[in-house]
């Protein structure tokens, strides 16, 4: 499980955003978003690193939780 703290999340768009953001990283992956804390957790065979990537390209900056 990796979990990120993610700013910019303050609506269910922006789930939406981040969440195809991380699948187009890996498809199976399953995601729980907390819009209030700005916190994702994400089970996926990706590193941190490439989420980061992925969420940064899709102008969702992320930081370690």
């Amino acid at each position: 499980m990796i979990a990120l703290t993610i700013p910019k999340i303050r609506c269910g768009g922006c789930v939406a955003s981040v969440e195809k953001a991380i699948h187009g990283v890996d498809a199976s992956a399953a995601i729980k978003a907390d819009i209030e804390a700005r916190r994702v957790e994400v089970a996926t065979s990706a590193d941190r690193q490439t989420l980061m990537t992925a969420l940064n390209d899709a102008g969702y900056p992320a930081e370690a939780a």
